[in-house]
């Protein structure tokens, strides 16, 4: 399977008063992660896909280990460690060098647009690039 990662610079706006990251923001970072592996497998538009279907987070269970400081140069990873019928579930982890700062599971689904957002199989050609990795 694929191994993406994304490098991410901590600015003042994702810090504490204490010029700590904010715990949410590592989702944030996962966020930008995983929407560039899905760019770089020809999904521009990540949230929305061909016949308006939509990705959306089902669940996220995230460690926290160590804390990222202002102007910290980070690697954020992704990796699809279970691709379903109408989910994904990705490992993500977040970097400063070789130290391990923030880890998790991510469970992406595939749902119908409008009002209803029933799960519905993904795209097989998005199984098939994210299982060729």
């Amino acid at each position: 399977m694929i191994e993406f990662s994304y490098p991410v610079r901590v600015y003042i706006e994702d810090t504490d008063a204490g010029g700590i990251v904010y715990y949410v923001n590592y989702l944030k970072y996962m966020e930008r992660c995983r929407t560039e592996l899905l760019r770089s497998l020809g999904y521009g538009k990540t949230a929305i896909l061909e016949g308006g279907l939509l990705l959306v987070v089902k669940s996220a269970h995230i460690d926290y280990v160590k804390p990222a400081r202002l102007d910290d140069e980070l690697t954020t990873t992704a990796t699809p460690i279970k691709i379903a019928r109408t989910y994904i579930v990705l490992k993500q982890a977040v970097f400063n060098g070789e130290t391990l700062l923030c880890q998790g599971e991510i469970k992406i689904a595939c749902v119908s647009g409008g009002e209803v957002m029933r799960p519905v199989a993904l795209p097989e050609g998005m199984r098939e690039k994210l299982q060729a990795g």
